[in-house]
C-alpha cells in the first residue's frame, strides 16, 4: 500500500523524498512484514482482489488529499460530497464482487439480532474511521496516513495478545513491532525536516530558469562592458 501511494505522489505530484525518508518507509514495511506475514500463498482470485483493493484505496486516498488541496475545502465538506457516491457504488457493485469471490449471496445470509448489532457497530466505527482518514490526509498526505495507520496494526496485534491469549506471539512478531515503531518515529522525524519530503512545482522550476537566464544575461553584459 505504501509503495503505491509513494508512486502516485512521485508521478502525479512530483514529490521528492529524501534518503532518510525512503529508508524510514522501508523500515516500517519490514517491521510490519515481520509482524503479519506468516504464510505466503498466491492464487488468481486472491491476487486480483488484493490488486484491486490496493490500487483503488491508494487512488482514493490520493484524490482525497488532491481535492482538499485544489479546492481548499475541509474534511467534513469533502466527506459529505463523496460519501453518498461511494455508498451508492458499493451497494451496486459490492454484492456482485462478494458472489464472485466467495460464491455466496448477501441476501441469502440469515441475519440475527447479534449480527445486526455488530453490523451497526461496524458502520458506526467506519464513519469515524473515514472522518479521521479525511482529516489526516487533508492535514498531511496519503503516505503519512498509511505510515500512521500501521500503528493500528501494532495495536490490534498487541490487544489481541492481551485479551485473546498469546498464541502466535513469538520473537519474530515482537521484533517486527519494535522495528515498525522505530520506522514510524524515524519517518516522522525525517519527513518533517527541510527537504525530507517536498513537492517540485512547475512555478518554482520556471522561476529558477528565469533567474538563471537573467544571471546569464547580466554576465554577458558585464563581459561586453
Amino acid at each position: 500500500m505504501i509503495p503505491v501511494s509513494c508512486f502516485l505522489e512521485v508521478v502525479l505530484d512530483q514529490v521528492r523524498y529524501s534518503r532518510d525518508t525512503k529508508l524510514s518507509i522501508a523500515v516500517v514495511l519490514l517491521g510490519v512484514a515481520f509482524c503479519t506475514v506468516t504464510d505466503v500463498s498466491v492464487n488468481f482470485k486472491g491476487f486480483l482482489a488484493a490488486f484491486i483493493a490496493v490500487w483503488s484505496t491508494a487512488l482514493q486516498q490520493y484524490y482525497v488529499h488532491y481535492l482538499q488541496r485544489k479546492y481548499s475545502i475541509g474534511s467534513f465538506n469533502l466527506l459529505g460530497h463523496t460519501a453518498p457516491v461511494q455508498a451508492t457504488s458499493l451497494l451496486i457493485v459490492g454484492p456482485f464482487l462478494d458472489y464472485m469471490f466467495t460464491g455466496e449471496r448477501v441476501d441469502a445470509y440469515h441475519y440475527s439480532t447479534t449480527s445486526l448489532a455488530f453490523l451497526i457497530l461496524s458502520c458506526t466505527i467506519a464513519v469515524g474511521t473515514n472522518l479521521s482518514q479525511f482529516i489526516c490526509i487533508g492535514r498531511f498526505t496519503a503516505v503519512s496516513f498509511q505510515v500512521i495507520g500501521h500503528m493500528k496494526t501494532i495495536l490490534v496485534l498487541t490487544l489481541g495478545f492481551v485479551f485473546f491469549g498469546k498464541e502466535g506471539l513469538n520473537v519474530q512478531v515482537i521484533l517486527g513491532m519494535v522495528v515498525a515503531v522505530i520506522g514510524m518515529v524515524w519517518y516522522g522525524n525525517a519527513s518533517s525536516k527541510p527537504g525530507g519530503k517536498e513537492r517540485i512545482s512547475f512555478s518554482s522550476q520556471s522561476s529558477k530558469s528565469q533567474k538563471q537566464e537573467s544571471l546569464l544575461e547580466s554576465t554577458e553584459q558585464e563581459d561586453k562592458v
